[in-house]
């Protein structure tokens, strides 16, 4: 057992000061730091709890914003009656992640930032295989082994993981911002961006590309979420999965549209579990204004802005799983389905 100190400081910005101390990490559900200590992923020498810091039911709609505060947690969220109106993809996502008892513990804020499920990384230290993330250089066993669950896009030698949390790919798809708080201050930060790829982590941090998943800056906290809503806008989840409840999703979809004239007037789609960030389907968007609502005119435009996909040997089925997911879920944001 590894000795560390706890704090739990009173205001955001003392809990930004906490962290300034070596080695120190947020706490706030725990659901997913508790597993990273136990399996020596992370070994904190401080806890700084944040769960104190403000309400955790804090979700509010100013006109066509709506504010979700980070200590908000999944079943909060995904039961808000402003969010089921004005972003109900993010409502079905919250409701679909884990479980019902971990939904009550878990945060928005911490949902984000889990780690991947790729077996070769959630293992008990010390592991007897290469996982880049777990120690740089040792390789990556993944890439050409137990591969069946793991990236189609954006990944390299060093990496093939997944990012898996629910919230993040609907969040990138209503064009969020996350709302950070640092020694340097508050800023915002398109959630399309918040996540990197393989490949983009390789150009900013290219001697440990693989341990760095998001932009946050050292110290920052999450301080909640920024959603301009549409009027008129529908939206959906989907998400594909082998079991029910408290299982991660081989594939996920998340579709925003709205309709014009009985056609398709605009929409946005992202992807879940098939990169290591929420991937959007932007070519799809630009070619599927103006489309019919229907099987037939969606499919072919997603599956061409899938035509970059580059499977690993044993997942090769989440290309086409992954384009009829996306396509369900604007079918079902447009009541089709």
């Amino acid at each position: 057992m590894q000795e560390f100190s706890y704090s739990a400081p009173d205001g955001a910005d003392a809990a930004v000061t906490a962290l300034g101390a070596p080695n120190a990490v947020v706490i706030a559900g725990g659901t997913e730091l508790l597993n990273w200590m136990r399996l020596g992923i992370v070994e904190p020498a401080a806890l700084v709890d944040v769960a104190r810091l403000g309400p955790r039911d804090r979700i509010a709609r100013d006109g066509d914003v709506l504010r979700i505060g980070a200590l908000a947690t999944l079943n909060e969220v995904g039961e808000s009656k402003a969010v089921q109106s004005g972003a109900a993809v993010l409502s079905q996502a919250c409701l679909m992640a884990a479980s019902a008892q971990v939904r009550n513990r878990a945060t928005l804020g911490g949902n984000v930032l889990q780690k991947t499920r790729c077996a070769y990384f959630r293992s008990e230290a010390p592991l007897s295989w290469g996982c880049n993330k777990r120690q740089p250089g040792s390789g990556c066993a993944a890439r050409h082994g137990a591969n069946e669950r793991l990236a189609i896009l954006g990944w390299t030698d060093d990496c093939v993981a997944t990012q898996p949390s629910d919230p993040a790919v609907a969040l990138a798809c209503l064009d969020a911002e996350v709302e950070l708080l640092g020694p340097a201050g508050r800023r915002r930060l398109a959630m399309t961006d918040f996540h990197l790829t393989q490949l983009e982590a390789a150009s900013e941090a290219p001697s440990h590309a693989a341990q760095v998943e998001t932009r946050m800056r050292p110290g920052e906290i999450i301080t909640g979420y920024r959603i301009a809503l549409t009027e008129g806008e529908r939206s959906a989840y989907v998400k594909v999965r082998e079991r029910e409840s408290f299982e991660y999703a081989l594939v996920a979809a998340a579709a925003t549209m709205t309709l014009k004239d009985g056609a398709i007037g605009s929409c946005r789609l992202a992807l879940g579990s098939v990169a290591q960030k929420p991937w959007r389907l932007r070519q799809a968007e630009a070619a599927l204004a103006g489309r019919p609502l229907t099987r037939e005119a969606v499919l072919p435009a997603i599956q061409a802005a899938l035509g970059d996909a580059r499977p690993l040997e044993h997942n090769r089925f989440k290309v086409d799983l992954a384009a009829r997911a996306a396509m369900r879920a604007l079918l079902m944001a447009g009541g089709q389905a």
